[in-house]
């Protein structure tokens, strides 16, 4: 009882931010796989037509929600993350295809040490029901591009099954708050299915250290994936080479260092402490909630989200050898 004590006082708190668009008939099944103590659930909905709000506010009265300021995955990521109030985040999906009992697993290896613990399907102990043949080969493909340009050592560059310390949230430079509502665009640079490769080529580019977690991957359960292989796949491709190429030179030519200096933020002493004697919290039965007395950072602000770094470089600002190859390409669709 003293060591289940202990692991409950040591936890840390867990947020965990599912987007959601015409989901009722999956929630509940996700919602049954979550660990019975998560600190706190996030819905982030993007305007669903059938009774999925009412479904989550059902099954979980304490559950959070917040509507997408915009349209995509990315954006409602974005959303979710941006009012996260737990030590850790938790990024889930609401079809069934990520199972959330895996989530104690993501935070052990934060509490080893990483900063950012990223699943995997193709390790051992990982796999999917999902994926076809097309899709594991472009995404092998890519992953070995960003792998070659980035110096990384990714085994799977598509998958949104992550988790991480919620400071080094600035790094990822999401932006939820612009409107994009009057001049009918609809959505900015990261917010569709390339959201995963974006997050993945900016954790380190930041410098942040990286913890692949083997995950399994099963069918959605209800419902039709709105995944195109073959137009994601170039929409992957063109935020490998925009996040590299364009984004890399316009950050180093910033004189404005600061959104740089909170990308590489130390850990607090809570997540030290955490750390030091996580072998204590890391028993089976340890439960997904901290203390409560105080919270590990504060609710991150629209100006800490590093702007700039889903902006376009003004004219001028690029190399001219660069045009013939990026001229047009990445215009958002």
């Amino acid at each position: 009882m003293a060591a289940q004590n202990c692991s409950q006082t040591l936890w840390p708190r867990v947020s965990v931010v599912i987007p959601t668009l015409n989901e009722a008939r999956n929630l509940p099944h996700v919602f049954s796989a979550l660990p019975s103590d998560i600190y706190e659930v996030i819905i982030v909905d993007g305007h669903s037509v059938d009774d999925t709000l009412a479904v989550a506010r059902k099954l979980r009265p304490d559950a959070g929600i917040v509507m997408q300021t915009r349209t995509g995955k990315g954006n409602a990521l974005a959303c979710g993350c941006r009012a996260a109030t737990g030590d850790i985040i938790a990024m889930i999906d609401a079809d069934g295809s990520t199972d959330a009992s895996e989530i104690p697993v993501f935070v052990r290896a934060l509490l080893g040490g990483a900063d950012f613990a990223k699943g995997t399907r193709f390790v051992k102990g990982g796999g999917s029901e999902d994926i076809t043949r097309v899709r594991a080969l472009g995404n092998r493909l890519l992953t070995g591009i960003v792998n070659l340009l980035c110096g990384t050592e990714y085994t799977d560059l598509c998958y949104g099954f992550n988790a991480f310390w919620q400071n080094h949230l600035p790094a990822l430079g999401f932006s939820p708050t612009t409107d994009l509502s009057a001049n009918g665009i609809g959505r900015l640079w990261g917010d569709g299915f390339e959201i995963e490769t974006l997050i993945n080529i900016r954790i380190a580019a930041a410098g942040l250290k990286v913890a692949e977690v083997p995950s399994f991957e099963r069918s959605r359960m209800y419902g039709v994936s709105n995944l195109c292989a073959v137009s994601d796949g170039i929409r992957v491709l063109r935020t490998i080479l925009y996040e590299r190429f364009i984004v890399s030179r316009q950050v180093r030519r910033s004189p404005d260092r600061r959104p740089l200096e909170r990308m590489n933020g130390r850990p607090s002493r809570r997540q030290v402490d955490l750390a030091e004697r996580s072998f204590a919290a890391s028993d089976s039965s340890a439960r997904l909630n901290g203390d409560g007395s105080r919270r590990l950072a504060r609710q991150t602000r629209p100006e800490d989200m590093a702007p700039g770094l889903h902006q376009k470089p003004p004219p001028g600002g690029r190399n001219r050898r660069e045009k013939p190859v990026v001229a047009g390409f990445f215009r958002i669709s």
